[in-house]
């Protein structure tokens, strides 16, 4: 039997990171993956939706390339091909990661990992392997809740990104992140979709200023039907479509998108057999510095329970990997920018302006809209803005929002900004390039201190 000193049980965002951060430290290392390289972020979530995203981008920037003076006649939309375009980046990114897990020297085994100790990893495969260390990241699986019926009308995302084809119509059940990207996606290529949401609105983690800014916009301009406030009840499928009823209207469509949360993959790992065990959620605990109950066990990502997205997974791993082979731990960050790839865009970090109020925080904001910016009026990118939340006291910046054109994108200077711990007024005096959407941030810092050149001063 090999004894490998850092084992990584899943190879997703969180898993692979954290087996070359150990090799790299010096450690031997083996990762035990079920499926695909890359896990769900690459093969059924972060990257296939990204590709499909920017093309039926691409395909709306076409229709209205009229307004920039550019006709084009006869557009279509190839959705086999599309489909096709996101298999080949997923194959590329997936030899990309075995490239570099062999190029470090890692042992790569296929199958599903369980425990027959804390130190003894047994895998599907018949393979039994030693581990000093042990990292889990198994991450997580959409739920599709018991009420929903069985039937091939009635999906998840994974399912869905298979599909070469698209529905005329769908009904998409939960109005988060991923229902509302998948919603935006399908609408932008012309498929009739209505969302409905238990709560009384979408993407209800963002303040409310921004909400109604991606809301206004799906319902606007991409005719996004979005009801909330109730459940979708009584649903049913046959080979003709779907249907169920809100409140007392039915809605019919040829396809239900579930969207309405993830649970944490651990069945299988036999987690009891190394002393460990999950909390009521199901998700396996741990602590700042990705530390189990049991010493030498290890867990990062969505598996967790924290913070659900691949960039922090990432941070886990190698925070991790770090405390796994050196002496002196430390912790993993926590401020943790969050992307949604809707139209518009949003980009989030830090404390909201909501969040803040709960707290009773005294704070002041600053938001500076688009359409006063000179590049996104001669690029026609005019919808959304920039809000920056600080301190009333000391100025220092603590959360950001930023929602329209290159949301994603520019919510990085702001990351940066709250974790240097700057000030508004040290922001705004920063010099930023003109014309570029990021002079918003340099906008809305002076908006805070009412001395905006480009925006209208307050009334006295």
């Amino acid at each position: 039997m090999d004894t490998f000193d850092v084992v990584v049980i899943g190879a997703g965002p969180g898993g692979y990171p954290a087996a070359i951060r150990s090799a790299q430290l010096g450690a031997s290392v083996a990762v035990v993956e079920k499926e695909q390289l890359g896990g769900t972020c690459l093969n059924w979530g972060c990257i296939p939706t990204k590709a499909l995203i920017a093309a039926a981008d691409t395909f709306a920037r076409i229709k209205h390339a009229g307004s920039l003076g550019i006709r084009v006649d006869g557009a279509t939309v190839d959705y086999a091909a599309m489909i096709g375009h996101k298999n080949k980046v997923v194959r590329q990114l997936q030899g990309g990661i075995k490239q570099l897990l062999a190029g470090n020297g890692i042992r790569q085994f296929t199958g599903t990992a369980s425990f027959k100790d804390r130190n003894t990893i047994q895998i599907s495969d018949g393979t039994t392997i030693a581990a000093r260390k042990v990292i889990v990241a198994t991450g997580s699986t959409s739920a599709m809740p018991g009420f929903l019926p069985k039937h091939e009308r009635v999906i998840e995302s994974r399912a869905f990104l298979d599909r070469d084809t698209l529905p005329e119509s769908m009904l998409v059940l939960g109005g988060g992140f991923i229902g509302c990207e998948l919603a935006c996606m399908a609408a932008m290529l012309g498929v009739k979709v209505t969302i409905v949401e238990l709560l009384e609105d979408v993407l209800l983690l963002l303040d409310a200023d921004v909400r109604r800014e991606v809301r206004l916009n799906m319902e606007k301009n991409l005719g996004i039907r979005v009801l909330t406030g109730k459940a979708l009840e009584n649903i049913t499928a046959s080979g003709s479509g779907v249907s169920g009823f809100f409140g007392e209207e039915t809605l019919k469509a040829d396809l239900v998108l579930c969207a309405v949360g993830r649970r944490p993959v651990t069945e299988g790992l036999e987690l009891q057999k190394a002393g460990l065990k999950v909390n009521e959620r199901g998700f396996l605990q741990a602590d700042d510095y990705c530390r189990t109950q049991v010493a030498n066990i290890f867990a990062i990502g969505d598996v967790t329970g924290k913070i659900q997205l691949a960039h922090h997974a990432t941070a886990q791993g190698i925070t991790a990997a770090e405390n796994a082979v050196r002496p002196t731990p430390g912790k993993h960050e926590t401020l943790v920018p969050n992307v949604i790839f809707t139209a518009p865009e949003v980009g989030t970090a830090g404390l909201s302006e909501s969040d803040a109020k709960k707290e009773n925080r005294a704070i002041r904001t600053g938001k500076f809209r688009f359409a006063g910016l000179g590049k996104a009026m001669a690029a026609g990118e005019t919808t959304g803005f920039v809000k920056w939340i600080a301190d009333a006291n000391t100025d220092q910046l603590l959360g950001a929002a930023a929602v329209g054109a290159h949301a994603t994108e520019l919510i990085a200077e702001a990351v940066t900004a709250i974790r240097a711990e700057l000030t508004t007024r040290e922001l705004g005096r920063t010099i930023h390039a003109h014309p570029t959407f990021s002079e918003s941030w340099m906008e809305a810092a002076h908006v805070l201190h009412g001395e905006a050149v480009h925006a209208p001063p307050k009334r006295r």
